[in-house]
């Protein structure tokens, strides 16, 4: 069997192409996945989906975008706030802050964790420091982490 030898200009070349393909694909690598908001009988015309990033830090920036969500005082009953929950990996519920109400039915919501989110959902609350998220649930993402 004969081996075949390239020459130091040529292994540069091959390796200098390597490198370039490799950075060209790495953000399509790092680049969030989109996970999608169950469409809810709270709130029919919302819509929306969280991303999740982790940083330099391995922490987790939680992004959520979210659209037609209804002012929160026509719900049925009316309340004071929407707030976001994490479902965690250490099993725990946590709160991880409230979206300001907008008329132009456009949401925009950023958090940053050090818990690995496991299952994000939002609720419609009377007070926006509540520990315990309550019954009316606006909308809720499948479990995307086990």
């Amino acid at each position: 069997m004969e081996t075949t030898r390239f020459s130091v200009k040529t292994r540069k070349i091959l390796f200098g192409f390597a490198s370039v393909m490799i950075l060209l694909m790495l953000p399509f690598s790092l680049q969030a996945k989109k996970i999608p908001f169950i469409q809810s009988s709270v709130a029919p015309a919302a819509e929306g989906y969280v991303k999740i990033n982790t940083d330099g830090n391995n922490n987790n920036i939680i992004m959520i975008r979210i659209k037609n969500l209804a002012e929160i005082e026509r719900l049925d009953p009316a309340m004071k706030t929407y707030v976001v929950w994490m479902d965690t990996d250490r099993e725990t519920t946590i709160n991880i802050g409230r979206i300001s109400s907008s008329n132009s039915l456009k949401v925009s919501f950023e958090a940053v964790s050090s818990f690995k989110p496991i299952k994000i959902f939002i609720t419609a609350e009377e007070d926006e420091n509540t520990k315990v998220p309550g019954a009316k649930i606006v909308l809720t993402t499948d479990t995307f982490w086990k």
